[in-house]
């Protein structure tokens, strides 16, 4: 079967679509992978490194306010919905999934109008507006969040998915994630990460409560900052002293994120859709600090769903500091019954076969059309 998979921007939008892509080549070996995005989005980063075919077109988002660039983007649009029936004739694209980011919006519609099976997911519990937008055009939606299926009232059919990152993540094995970092296999082990891209105000709370975890010995904190704010990061840390503490390091991204997850004890993190169902599949309990600069504040809504659950406690962003971050983590490792309770709720929150589930409804599609 030939796939073209597309989502963009974040890693949020990409590595779902991965997860699906590398589902169905261990289900059917001889699958054909083709993922469509953009020459500058993160997308051309990762994807390449995971050995799938890669192609690019040219798209924008729109501006929310008037301006002459919206006209821009709908000429942009139209140019990329003709590149993309190129390449879905040339590769033969027999289904299209899509993922979220502006570069879905051109090849979904294309995929549309030729015919082409066509799923959307959609891993927030609100809804962004380009899928919002293919709602209409696509075979089938899938989400991450169930009540999420009401805010998609033009779509053909909602399809319950959950996130596919839970399916990969349940591929991590126990004790890789400590041995990758050197660390005994019984480490307590603390990560905190503030998205793929990192957060200057996430990361400004870690640094600050960095100085002070020498008051935990037996457990390590790991500090995961992204690229561009890693040399700060490390400079400053080393200035504290906070590097000189054995159960601290500090490193800029890691490719490995699920392993290290499954061996963490407590995971910190914002509250992107992908993550959180890494955690929920593994069953981590977590502090999560929504980023508030998001469409629609969606990851203060994905947080919520899951503190609401049980599985996690919240810091809003206006209010975190070094001191608050360090006294939910305190309290927290401090009560193991808690924690016990945490897991517990987080791996009732996880859909391990979502893989599956958006698979078989790219099989559902497909007859359809027949």
């Amino acid at each position: 079967m030939k796939i073209v998979l597309t989502g963009g921007g974040t890693g949020g939008h990409i590595y779902p679509a991965i997860a699906v892509g590398q589902y169905m080549k261990e289900q059917v070996p001889d699958t054909k992978l083709l993922y469509i995005g953009t020459a500058n989005g993160l997308e051309s980063k990762i994807v390449p490194k995971q050995g799938i075919d890669f192609e690019t077109i040219e798209i924008t988002g729109f501006r929310r306010s008037l301006s002459f660039e919206n006209i821009k983007t709908i000429m942009r649009f139209f140019k990329g919905v003709k590149r993309a029936k190129k390449l879905l004739r040339q590769f033969g694209a027999e289904a299209v999934v899509g993922t979220g980011g502006y570069v879905c919006g051109p090849v979904v519609y294309a995929a549309a109008k030729l015919g082409i099976p066509a799923f959307i997911h959609e891993q927030n519990a609100i809804p962004g507006l380009t899928n919002k937008f293919l709602s209409q055009y696509a075979d089938a939606v899938g989400v991450s969040f169930e009540q999420s299926q009401a805010q998609f009232p033009k779509a053909k059919r909602t399809i319950y998915t959950g996130n596919p990152c839970a399916t990969n993540a349940l591929l991590a094995k126990s004790g890789n994630g400590f041995a990758s970092l050197s660390l005994p296999r019984d480490t307590k082990l603390v990560v905190m990460a503030g998205g793929s891209r990192g957060a200057k105000v996430f990361n400004e709370a870690m640094i600050e409560m960095a100085p002070r975890l020498a008051q935990f010995p037996g457990i390590h904190f790991l500090f995961v900052t992204g690229e561009i704010y890693y040399e700060n990061a490390k400079n400053t840390m080393s200035e504290n002293g906070a590097l000189n503490q054995k159960n601290v390091a500090v490193v800029p991204y890691l490719h490995n994120m699920t392993e290290v997850l499954c061996d963490s004890s407590l995971v910190v993190s914002r509250s992107g859709a992908s993550m959180l169902a890494e955690i929920a599949a593994l069953g981590r309990p977590s502090i999560l600090i929504p980023s508030p600069n998001v469409t629609n504040n969606h990851q203060e809504a994905n947080a919520r769903s899951v503190v609401d659950a049980g599985a996690a406690e919240l810091i809003l962003e206006k209010e975190l500091t070094g001191s608050m971050l360090l006294d939910k983590i305190t309290k927290l490792l401090a009560d193991e019954q808690r924690l016990l309770q945490m897991e517990a709720a987080s791996k009732r929150l996880a859909v391990p076969d979502s893989a599956l589930r958006i698979v078989q409804a790219l099989q559902m599609i497909k007859e359809a059309k027949r």
